[in-house]
């Protein structure tokens, strides 16, 4: 396939917002040196070792399945597959067997590429009810119902009416969605145009898990990562099928205490995607940072109620006021400071047909374009530079064979390929 060769200067922004298109080289790096995650080169050190060890997610012993170590990324290229595309910010599968891959255009409209191609007539377009006059608004997130392939539903996540969080659900047959049949299940007020969030998922367990960030502005103005009376800053779990619009899964963690039943994680300043590892069932969040410290935290199959520490802390690191001597966080087990880029895009764990990068968790930077691969072994998180793109990365993406894809801010896809 054929690779773009232009290399352009790239926009350096501190909020994890989108930019200008550009167009540079992709080049693999040298063979990675194994390192823990805290002592990765491309990495600043981290206060790992000053945090309770109790406290640091490890991994669960479902992870064997993972690589041990990382494969020689000089052998292997992003391939370009699809360009002209309006500002794509994700990329998702119907998990129908049909191969389709389904990429999300900010302003309004979702995408098909199909056998090798991308097909004419968007698949949805909501254009006239998505608000993308701030950066990081318009339409966000994508996910499809786990029996879609029976009964046609998918849910999208966008900024609609002053600027405010609408979660809906749509039909659709084949290759056509129908606009009229928005259902809306959740509206969530914003009170700024960013830190909307916007990742959608279905997990194992059949609930949908939706990303909010903070509400924006700078540094939480209103604490709502760390209040448990809104929805903003939070990782929420739904019970799509019952109840109406929906139900509370019964194992939400804030059913019979002080909180909203909706929650399931909290203290997040602005999640720009996670993702469950499609084989153990972990959660990965990619939580964009504030001054200086981007993060990947991980969260065990099925456990909810944890505390990412935000505005307390960002990354491992204090940020504003002094946090109750009852609070526990769960730390990240992977960051960069902004010496190394701007905004992290969360990523996907590999499960595709190249076995030397089974299990490896592939993220990246928007500004700088770095994609690092995280993988557990030998009992600690280990975390190595694996390509450098020029890419402005604004999301990644996994078919339904495993296979890994990311988004460029200038209208193009890539898929992850052996030479």
């Amino acid at each position: 396939m054929k690779r773009l060769l232009i290399l352009l200067t790239l926009p350096i922004l501190a909020c994890g917002g989108l930019a200008e298109s550009v167009y540079p080289t992709i080049t693999p790096l040298p063979p990675p040196t194994v390192v823990p995650a805290t002592q990765a080169e491309s990495q600043p050190t981290a206060d790992i070792a000053t945090l309770p060890p109790t406290l640091i997610p490890t991994p669960t012993s479902t992870t064997i399945v993972n690589a041990s170590t990382f494969p020689n990324s000089s052998d292997y290229e992003w391939n370009l597959i699809a360009s002209g595309l309006a500002r794509p910010v994700d990329i998702q599968s119907a998990g129908d067997g049909s191969g389709r891959l389904f990429i999300i255009e900010k302003y309004g409209t979702i995408r098909i590429f199909e056998n090798e191609q991308l097909l004419p007539i968007p698949f949805l377009d909501i254009s006239d009810r998505v608000n993308d006059s701030g950066n990081e608004m318009g339409l966000l997130g994508l996910a499809f119902h786990p029996d879609y392939e029976q009964n046609g539903f998918f849910y999208v996540n966008y900024t609609g009416a002053g600027g405010n969080t609408f979660i809906s659900r749509f039909n659709a047959a084949e290759n056509i969605a129908d606009p009229a049949s928005e259902k809306n299940l959740l509206t969530v007020v914003q009170p700024f145009s960013n830190h909307n969030g916007g990742a959608l998922s279905f997990a194992q367990d059949g609930y949908l898990y939706i990303g909010l960030g903070d509400g924006g502005s700078g540094g939480d103005p209103f604490g709502n990562g760390q209040n448990l009376n809104t929805l903003l800053g939070k990782i929420l779990r739904i019970d799509v099928n019952n109840g109406d619009p929906y139900a509370i899964p019964a194992g939400n963690p804030f059913i019979n205490s002080n909180g909203m039943p909706e929650i399931w994680g909290y203290g997040l300043r602005n999640p720009w995607r996670f993702s469950f590892d499609k084989v153990t069932g972990d959660l990965y969040i990619g939580d964009v940072g504030q001054n200086t410290w981007e993060e990947i935290d991980f969260v065990p199959r099925g456990q909810g109620g944890l505390n990412f520490g935000w505005n307390y802390i960002e990354g491992n690191h204090a940020f504003s006021g002094n946090p109750p001597a009852s609070n526990q966080f769960t730390y990240p087990v992977a960051e960069y400071n902004h010496a190394n880029g701007c905004s992290v895009t969360g990523g996907y764990v590999y499960r595709g047909a190249m076995p030397e990068w089974n299990g490896v968790y592939l993220y990246g930077d928007y500004c700088f374009g770095t994609i690092w691969g995280l993988i557990p072994s030998n009992g600690q998180w280990q975390n190595q530079v694996t390509f450098e793109t020029g890419m402005t990365i604004t999301s990644f993406g996994q078919d339904e064979s495993g296979e890994l894809y990311f988004s460029s801010d200038n209208g193009s896809i890539y898929r992850l390929t052996k030479k």
